[in-house]
């Protein structure tokens, strides 16, 4: 059953018993280069709220509408365009992307069912914030996972210019790396495959493409064999530290992500050799 059908231009949720399959479509049928409208990320955050009290879903799956992508950010060549020049400047935009995100990672924090993240493709920025932010993760093992804000545009998508990783990048990579890893992931862009990441314990699986679906629908069969008041618990239980973390780092971040960008975006701070 397709929940929602026609609400929302940016996502397709999917119902089959007791699970619902969140897809993301913001590099599908939706113009990637119109992520940057704040659509998506609202979007999203009114699905979680709304299968937050739905309790004929007991599991959640997140997955990417396009093959061979999870979610990303437009281009870097679309950060120079006139659409985006204009919603940078309109306040409602910055209003339902910044809060958007805000809700969505809240959201999956503390929605009291099992979140699957199964990583089709690529997760570059808020894409690698939302996977971290789901309960179990699923890769393919050849997907890239970046935190792009400050690699200039060399991933070739997000700004050309350095940003601080205001969308969730702060506030989760200190939470799995140790500090010196999460520093150097987030301060140079460390590219990481789904296979890396999993061979270090960060994510549960990585497999071939062809076994995702299969490890997937493993996973969210025993997931569906436990008690499902008992499994609401035990994830606000083991979130209460993820979730002060979040608290702590998110709103900072996402204030100095826009002073960076103003400063990027107004006085072509973006490679400045100096503080001062």
């Amino acid at each position: 059953m397709d929940l929602y059908e026609g609400e929302f231009a940016s996502l397709q949720v999917i119902q089959e018993g007791q699970v619902a399959t969140i897809k993301m479509m913001g590099a599908g049928r939706v113009d990637p280069v119109r992520e940057v409208d704040g659509k998506g990320s609202w979007d999203l955050g009114e699905v979680l709220g709304r299968l937050r009290g739905n309790n004929e879903v007991r599991v959640v799956v997140l997955t990417g509408f396009a093959e061979n992508v999870f979610k990303r950010p437009p281009p870097s060549d679309g950060y120079a365009s006139r659409d985006f020049s204009t919603l940078r400047n309109d306040p409602k935009h910055v209003w339902m992307l910044s809060t958007g995100i805000t809700r969505v990672l809240e959201g999956l924090l503390t929605i009291e069912k099992p979140v699957v993240a199964k990583v089709n493709g690529d997760a570059i920025g808020f894409g690698q914030s939302v996977m971290f932010a789901c309960d179990l993760i699923l890769a393919r093992e050849d997907v890239r996972i970046i935190d792009h804000h400050l690699d200039n545009g060399e991933s070739g998508r997000g700004a050309p210019y350095g940003l601080v990783p205001g969308d969730g990048g702060t506030a989760f990579a200190p939470s799995y790396f140790s500090p010196a890893r999460a520093k150097e992931y987030l301060m140079l862009s460390r590219v990481y495959t789904g296979a890396e990441l999993a061979a270090m314990g960060l994510i549960n699986y990585a497999v071939p493409a062809d076994h995702l679906d299969a490890l997937t629908d493993d996973i969210v069969a025993r997931l569906l064999t436990r008690s499902a008041y008992a499994l609401a618990w035990t994830k606000r239980a083991a979130n209460k530290r993820l979730v002060e973390d979040f608290i702590l780092r998110h709103d900072v971040s996402a204030a100095y992500e826009m002073v960076s960008e103003y400063q990027a975006a107004q006085f072509n701070t973006g490679s400045a050799e100096t503080l001062g």
